[in-house]
């Protein structure tokens, strides 16, 4: 099981914070909030169960004794207590695999959400030391109550929580095998060799002068100076934003900082956050000074400016808009819109109208795979850019019709956006398409989310008639979007999960785009399974107390799950410029 003893080191995460493992041993010490995944892949943020009394932990490890002695009691304990306010989890310390957890939950017929701490930062914080020992802890203050052997006194300790009294012995000695931590060097992790490109990598393109975040982390003084606010964000994954789960898939962009290196700067912070020797990388960053990803674009369609005002509810905005400065036919490679105002505007949809021609079928994700696509605005999306030998034509001649949906803000403004367009060369022509379509719920099948409803699931599905590529992904719900899922169902019987949002915020809906195109079989069924929080617990929720139906206002609610695909026989696409 690799628990032999718990490895000493100098950093350790609990100091990152809180005064680390020895005084979470204390009564009444305070671990912090922080977020972690179940071995299915469920998000869990212990802020979320602030309505609760208290949460009980069993730390776990697969094949462990103590816990196989421990967990039929924990689970009667969990029937007994669960409506009383108390909500029971099994935490894995060791971050072993999710996969093997599984199993092991399986064999013992568990259906308790066992959180695998990946990192082990809540584990330190928690001050968790051996195998089979149980926790208690308060969500509102994010103090530990109780820590001690899973018997009799964890059991008189949740009897005086589950009435309000206070415990009274909250500390007691426990005998099961040692935690063993990850080994770590005993130096500090340099900032200018380590700490510094991380920031870079993970941080520093929206945290810089003129970026989308608040702050610019352009200097190790202003990483420093940030760093508590760094290590909060880690701990409970709320940044960076609209991250993946790690364990399903491999994605270019899964806005994740792998574990390791989350590692390294909760070591870092907890040693005070030190210079040291050597450049400051952040300080030597240099980014473009036009807002274009791709430099200046070949083409720049101006939309219509928009007055916002600065109350009330405004329905959505329709637009036509000709395409100018298009001599002749071009083949898109890539493609940025530009809000004027990203503070009111939510998100647009388009659709080219060719030469002579008129918008049919209304506004749609995907549109016709030979016609160039043209990036619409939605929270948190990257410019698009298309796969190589990939693109569709723009005719010279052609219109844009736009659907603008802006929210108020507490004051009037001027919404005048830009939508930048990068040909492939004149002597380049792509010969590959990339389709699209949507799992999507609209009336009449939607069902509304009832009141008070704390993870309503709603599933949608799509079937891919030929073999093909499966290239990314999008999910679109509004304030009360929870989580959404991406299992691929085979022919052949066979489901696999291929990606999964844990903890879905509305702000950032980003296009997920895989690593390497996964090939599916014709007649691939991708189901969407998304769900939302219409509770209290849910900050962003506007009125848990109404039924939520369908809607094209935030307030309502949308469920859209994109998957764009490239068939493997192109030849249904083959057109020329003419």
């Amino acid at each position: 099981m690799g628990i032999v003893k718990r490895t000493a080191s100098i950093v350790t995460l609990a100091s990152a914070l809180l005064a680390g493992a020895a005084t979470a041993q204390t009564e009444g010490s305070r671990a912090g909030d922080f977020a972690l995944l179940d071995h299915q892949g469920y998000f869990h943020h212990m802020a979320w169960y602030d309505n609760n009394k208290a949460i009980a932990f069993l730390v776990q490890a697969n094949g462990a004794p103590e816990v196989k002695q421990a967990l039929p009691e924990f689970q009667r304990l969990q029937h007994t207590y669960q409506d009383q306010g108390i909500v029971f989890f099994l935490l894995n310390s060791l971050g072993e695999s999710r996969d093997s957890v599984l199993s092991e939950m399986d064999s013992l017929g568990s259906d308790i959400p066992v959180l695998i701490d990946d990192v082990q930062a809540a584990s330190e914080a928690l001050g968790v030391e051996r195998i089979g020992e149980a926790l208690i802890y308060d969500p509102q203050s994010f103090r530990v109550l109780y820590r001690g052997p899973a018997g009799d006194s964890f059991r008189n300790a949740l009897a005086d929580v589950a009435v309000g009294k206070d415990i009274s012995n909250a500390v007691m000695a426990s005998n099961g095998s040692l935690v063993e931590y990850h080994t770590r060097n005993d130096n500090v992790p340099s900032y200018s060799e380590e700490i510094a490109p991380i920031i870079a990598d993970n941080c520093a393109s929206c945290h810089r002068e003129g970026g989308i975040a608040p702050f610019a982390l352009n200097s190790h003084a202003m990483a420093q100076g940030w760093s508590p606010m760094i290590r909060e964000v880690l701990v409970t994954k709320r940044m960076p934003p609209g991250q993946l789960d790690p364990h399903v898939g491999e994605f270019s962009n899964p806005y994740f900082v792998p574990f390791e290196d989350q590692r390294k700067l909760l070591d870092w912070i907890a040693a005070g956050s030190p210079r040291g020797d050597g450049n400051d990388p952040l300080a030597e960053l240099q980014w473009p000074e036009t807002e274009w990803a791709f430099g200046e674009p070949d083409l720049i369609i101006n939309v219509p400016p928009q007055t916002i005002p600065a109350t009330g509810v405004l329905d959505y905005i329709n637009v036509v808009v000709p395409i100018e400065g298009l001599d002749r036919d071009r083949w898109v490679r890539a493609s940025q819109y530009l809000a004027g105002d990203r503070q009111v505007l939510h998100h647009t949809l388009n659709s080219v109208i060719g030469p002579g021609e008129r918008l049919r079928g209304g506004f749609t994700a995907d549109g016709d795979p030979n016609v160039g696509h043209i990036a619409a605005y939605i929270p948190g999306a990257e410019p698009h850019l298309e796969a190589p030998n990939t693109g569709g034509l723009l005719k010279a001649g052609s219109s844009i019709a736009l659907q603008l949906h802006y929210t108020t803000m507490g004051r009037e403004t001027v919404d005048a956006g830009r939508i930048g367009v990068w040909f492939y060369p004149d002597d380049q022509i792509p010969t590959e398409r990339r389709t699209g379509e949507c799992a999507c719920i609209f009336t009449p099948t939607w069902t509304d989310i009832p009141p008070y409803h704390p993870n309503f699931e709603q599933q949608a599905e799509i079937t891919i008639d030929a073999d093909a590529y499966v290239m990314s992904f999008i999910s679109h719900m509004h304030f009360r979007g929870k989580y959404m899922r991406f299992h691929a169902h085979y022919p052949d019987g066979e489901v696999e999960e291929l990606m999964n949002i844990p903890n879905y915020n509305y702000n950032w809906q980003m296009e997920y785009k895989l690593e390497e195109p996964k090939l599916v079989p014709a007649g691939t069924r991708i189901v969407v399974t998304g769900a939302f929080d219409n509770s209290e617990q849910n900050p962003a929720n506007p009125d848990p107390s109404i039924a939520v139906g369908w809607g094209d206002q935030s307030w309502d609610e949308m469920f859209f799950g994109q998957v764009y695909y490239k068939y493997v026989d192109q030849s249904r696409y083959l057109i020329s410029s003419n």
